[in-house]
């Protein structure tokens, strides 16, 4: 019989890689961590596109910017309210805005298509400068004009229309295609990260500085976007531009173009349907006042409904790293749509039931606003990537004039809608009426258009 082997007592000899060395828990701890940072990574904001230095400015001044500038937008309704007592009159805010929002919007974007679009951006914002300096001294003048105040309002709207398909056209020309979900994602981000501040700071300090310095702040951050725009490279239009001359005859052309694209097209109907029928900001001051208790005039009420739909859309803005990643972004924006629709109807029957508990009524309202908010934000990523992808750069401004007579114009109409129809049904039937509109009217459009559904993009 031979030797046999034996072996010492002591720490077994594993190979390398044998998954039973006792080291080998830490290393599954190492494996799950990593793919858990993968995943996390994958899901925050995608940021590659503030490595690009003009948008990365235009990104930051707009953190400035927003602030003052949802301190006016919620300051004028606010405003009018306190003069008038009135829902319908806050509505008006909706007509005196839609007006100039179509009129300059359409022509805004032709002008985007002839003009050095940094020379436009310049002009027009120095043009909102001035006029949030006019909301100011009218304020500090102590004017209870509220025809001075929607005049002053439809002229600071004519200005935006013109430089906000402006601002959208020249993405395309500062980054790739493939990040321009991301880019539209973060903008959204900022802009409604302000829409929280404006309302929250403005509910406080309404009660105590009135609306004059709420004004002039608008007025001062305005500066930062001024000093962004300044430092743009000259951005004149590819190809010298499809319109010739900024006249009625290119906004023509532009419609004729949008009516060859289907795909684009249905971008802008179901966004009208999910705005007009769903958006009930105009009742939010009633709402507050009258369902929750809050003052006449501002309070936490007030502000927690103004801040609640951009809250959410930050929250979905944080979180948006998924939407680079979605090829069938049409399907998305009808899935995103109807669960605003669905928000704004529980949000109307929460206003319908605070008779019976205000303070869990008022947390549930505000709750089912930000999920709406979410919904809207990721809706708005796909629409203005699908727009910013599919138009050529000769049409680009005419078609983001078009968008942007949707995308604001459409709240006002909605304003208009909801102030009338609170007056006949009240303001918890209003909205969740509105919301049912919404999901039917959406459902209806990808049944007609079902191209729309089916589009995607190739990543």
């Amino acid at each position: 019989m031979g030797r046999r082997s034996v072996r010492r007592a002591g720490p077994r000899q594993v190979p390398c890689g044998d998954a039973t060395r006792w080291w080998a828990p830490l290393d599954f701890l190492v494996v799950i961590s990593n793919r858990s940072a993968s995943r996390l990574r994958g899901l925050v904001a995608d940021t590659r596109p503030l490595a690009e230095p003009h948008f990365r400015r235009l990104w930051l001044a707009n953190i400035v910017t927003v602030v003052g500038a949802q301190l006016t937008i919620v300051a004028v309704p606010a405003q009018i309210y306190a003069d008038t007592g009135s829902s319908a009159y806050v509505g008006l805010t909706g007509l005196f805005g839609l007006v100039p929002l179509v009129v300059f919007g359409l022509y805004g974007g032709a002008l985007a298509d002839v003009f050095d679009r940094r020379s436009i951006l310049r002009v027009t914002t120095l043009g909102l400068i001035v006029t949030s300096g006019l909301f100011a001294a009218q304020a500090f003048a102590g004017s209870t004009n509220v025809w001075l105040l929607l005049s002053l309002f439809a002229v600071q709207q004519a200005f935006f229309a013109v430089n906000q398909p402006t601002r959208s056209a020249v993405l395309p020309r500062l980054l790739p295609a493939e990040q321009l979900p991301a880019a539209n994602s973060l903008q959204m981000t900022v802009f409604q990260a302000g829409a929280i501040a404006g309302p929250l700071v403005a509910g406080v300090l309404i009660p105590f500085t009135g609306y004059a310095w709420l004004y002039t702040v608008d007025t001062v951050t305005l500066g930062a976007t001024l000093w962004a725009v300044v430092r743009l490279p000259p951005l004149p239009v590819d190809d010298g531009g499809a319109a010739k001359a900024p006249g009625l005859g290119a906004v023509v052309d532009g419609f004729a173009y949008l009516r060859t694209q289907p795909v684009l097209l249905m971008s802008f109907v179901v966004d009208i349907i999910a705005m007009v029928f769903g958006m009930p900001r105009a009742l939010f001051p009633e709402i507050a006042h009258v369902d929750f208790g809050g003052p006449e005039a501002g309070g936490l009420a007030f502000a927690l409904l103004f801040a609640a739909i951009p809250a959410g859309a930050v929250v979905g803005g944080v979180l948006s790293g998924w939407v680079s990643r979605v090829e069938r972004q049409g399907l998305a924006v009808v899935v995103c749509i109807v669960v605003w629709g669905v928000a704004m109807v529980g949000f109307g029957v929460a206003v319908l039931l605070a008779d019976l508990a205000r303070t869990p009524m008022l947390l549930a309202a505000v709750a089912l606003l930000a999920v709406g908010g979410a919904a809207d934000m990721a809706s708005a990523a796909f629409r203005s990537s699908i727009l910013q992808s599919a138009a050529t750069d000769a049409m680009r401004g005419r078609l983001q004039g078009v968008f942007i007579v949707v995308v604001a114009g459409g709240p006002r109409v909605a304003d208009v809608a909801h102030g009338a129809s609170a007056a006949v049904v009240g303001a918890g039937a209003a909205a969740a009426g509105g919301g049912v509109l919404v999901v039917i009217g959406v459902v209806v459009a990808a049944l007609v258009v079902p191209s729309f559904v089916r589009y995607r993009v190739t990543r």
